[in-house]
């Protein structure tokens, strides 16, 4: 009995000896100089990195605007400033005076995945830009730099997408 599990314990030990031996099937793949296909099977998908919204940033997207005369000239109503508090309700006033401008601009907060909008001025047409931060900021600032800057609806679309998307 004593000679058995001897014998059992040696062949188990050699298993395992044998085993630590061999490369692994990786290092065999990279000695073989596989093609790219196999190349591309064993190497592992590069995770995501998602934010607190379970958002993908790790490749720079701009997100859904319009700028297609006929959706210009048919956007639809927005929220009344009056229902709205604070920044929210000067967001709800600034789309009121330029509405093609906003339309004409990606929205941050990634709502057109989300809720398949349109641009940052769909945000607008419901109360989700009441709660979201990003949707009165970007407002505010496009506001501000066609009011004050005097720049067109592409050049502030170039810098919302230089400002957000360095952020991200």
């Amino acid at each position: 009995m004593r000679r058995n599990c001897f014998l059992l314990g040696a062949a188990v030990l050699a298993l395992v000896v044998v085993g630590c031996n061999s490369p692994a099937p990786q290092e065999t793949a990279k000695n073989e100089r596989p093609g790219p296909a196999v190349a591309q099977s064993t190497a592992a998908p590069a995770k995501p990195q998602l934010d607190e919204h379970g958002h993908d940033h790790s490749v720079a997207r701009v997100p859904a605007f319009q700028v297609d005369e006929l959706s210009l000239k048919t956007l639809g109503p927005t929220l009344a400033p009056e229902k709205f508090v604070g920044k929210t309700r000067e967001a709800y006033k600034a789309v009121k005076a330029i509405p093609r401008t906003i339309a004409q601009l990606p929205c941050y907060c990634e709502c057109d995945v989300g809720f398949g909008h349109k641009s940052l001025y769909s945000c607008y047409e419901d109360d989700h830009a009441a709660h979201c931060a990003v949707c009165v900021d970007e407002v505010l600032l496009a506001y501000r730099l066609e009011k004050e800057e005097k720049l067109t609806p592409e050049q502030i679309r170039e810098r919302i997408i230089a400002q957000y998307s360095a952020a991200h």
